[in-house]
């Protein structure tokens, strides 16, 4: 420990005259804002919430604002005074003992109206330190790379490390106090009281499936899976759709945009263009058959209902990237981009089996797609977003008379449903009935007609896991044209006899 005498001298060297770049920091500012909290503890509930230990550049000031905080939130009083008991035994290596230097920091203390911005100070001066290290790393790490490190990797490492700086609040890890999460679960029952039906989480736009889930629940990691026509993708896009239509932001005090409803959605279209995407979103919106917009086989009613609804369309913050064949860690990197330069609330991504993970373990694909899912959990986490990424459905379901997907049906590894929050199913019995259409004018035929009738225009949507919630089928309509999920209008929502 540097003795007191140089903390106090070190700033009054020039620049000029040092012979070596020290990290920015200002000792002056960090005494002047310990010495407010000594002689005033208001002035600590005025930085606390953004303010940490670790920004402070002295290991002794460090100590001092974590004891302060300590005292302070029991409810007792911080001054030189019930201070010096915990600092007694700290080796201050000078003269000054630590009852003395508590003493002088309450001697020349600022007052507690300048706490705030002595606070912001030390905080800027301490995400320059972060920034330093980090530039040290990466000239340090391009030098001396491997032969097997590419610069990309680099590239998506230095990104992540500037995310969690740019992150307020988020950059400082480790464990939190149990009273933090009970603070942030009975605000999150408050805003689901507060809101509009009832919900914790961001609404999918469709009743029955809200009911049962709650929404779409920040950090949850959701798989959509289903046979190739079961309509997985479109189901996606509608729910992604109608979060993004939905939106609503309300500026806050320190000049924040802050979801009220509905979100900000990212879309990782792998498989269709974004052109494709948007086709599909014109036709659900305008009801014009997406079929027909391709050939342009439309009417002029038709043309005005497409070219007012693209044009309703154009301030939803719905965005798409469709680059085919990236990694984990590319998806990662831009997903934390997007949040960062745009805000995000909802990420989809389809579909999983078409993200690559990295070149060690590619010669596997089990492994591989294990890493796949374990960051995409991890990247729900850290965005504190749902994530809902779409999966395929092993071939073992068309084997089966009832084919109703279940969890041992998803495809290539156990590690989608194991780091899985919630495993959705698509379920069509349309579909497969078309195809058993018998010769007419048979007993089977008309059998046939009957279960045609009962099962035209409906999908199953079958939760088979959900860590927080019940698991369940839930019914919806589904109109195949515009490639459309909604709600199925049943006895007890169909509106009221006049």
């Amino acid at each position: 420990m540097a003795a007191l005498e140089k903390v106090y001298d070190r700033a009054l060297v020039p620049a000029s005259e040092q012979n070596f770049r020290t990290p920015p920091a200002n000792i002056e500012a960090e005494q002047a804002l310990l010495g407010a909290i000594l002689v005033n503890n208001d002035a600590f509930d005025r930085v606390s919430d953004f303010l940490k230990p670790e920004h402070f550049s002295e290991d002794l000031h460090r100590r001092i604002y974590e004891i302060a905080g300590q005292l302070i939130r029991a409810g007792k009083l911080a001054t030189p005074v019930t201070l010096k008991t915990f600092l007694g035994e700290i080796d201050l290596g000078g003269a000054m003992t630590a009852p003395q230097y508590l003493a002088r920091l309450a001697a020349e203390a600022t007052t507690i109206i300048n706490a705030v911005d002595y606070g912001h100070a030390i905080h800027d001066l301490a995400v320059r330190r972060q920034l330093i290290n980090i530039g040290e790393d990466v000239v340090n790490t391009a030098y001396e790379a491997d032969v097997d490190s590419s610069p990309r990797a680099q590239i998506e490492e230095a990104e992540r490390k500037l995310y969690a700086i740019a992150e307020t609040g988020r950059y400082e890890g480790g464990f939190h106090k149990f009273s933090e999460a009970l603070t942030a679960a009975v605000d999150m029952a408050a805003k689901a009281w507060e809101r509009e039906g009832g919900l914790s989480g961001v609404s999918t736009g469709m009743r029955d499936l809200d009911r049962m889930m709650g929404g779409l629940q920040p950090s949850d990691l959701i798989i959509v899976a289903g046979r190739p026509g079961m309509g997985k993708t479109a189901l996606a896009t509608n729910i992604a759709f109608n979060v993004a239509k939905a939106y609503r932001g309300e500026t806050q005090d320190n000049g924040q945009v802050a979801t009220v409803n509905g979100g900000i959605c990212g879309f990782f279209s792998l498989e269709m263009s974004s052109e494709q995407l948007a086709t599909r979103i014109i036709a659900e919106q305008a009801q014009v058959p997406g079929y027909k917009i391709r050939r342009g086989d439309i009417t002029e009613g038709e043309f005005h209902r497409i070219s007012g609804a693209a044009r309703d369309m154009q301030s939803i913050p719905f965005y798409i990237d469709h680059t085919g064949g990236i990694s984990i860690a590319q998806l990662t990197a831009r997903a934390r981009r997007l949040k960062r330069q745009r805000g995000l609330d909802l990420l989809v991504v389809d579909y999983l089996q078409l993200l690559s993970g990295s070149k060690s373990r590619s010669d596997n694909r089990v492994q591989e797609l294990t890493e796949i899912t374990t960051g995409m959990k991890a990247l729900a986490k850290e965005l504190n977003v749902p994530i809902i990424a779409l999966s395929q459905l092993s071939r073992q379901v068309e084997a089966r008379d009832d084919k109703r997907p279940q969890l041992s049906d998803l495809r290539e590894s156990g590690s989608i449903e194991q780091d899985a929050d919630v495993v959705i199913f698509v379920y069509r019995e349309e579909y497969y009935l078309k195809n058993k259409q018998p010769r007419e004018g048979t007993p089977e035929f008309q059998q046939w007609m009957s279960e045609m009738e009962r099962a035209h225009g409906k999908a199953e949507v079958i939760i088979g896991k959900q860590r927080h919630g019940p698991t369940g089928t839930v019914e919806l309509a589904f109109e195949g044209e515009y490639t459309r999920f909604s709600d199925l209008a049943t006895d007890d929502h169909l509106p009221a006899h006049m």
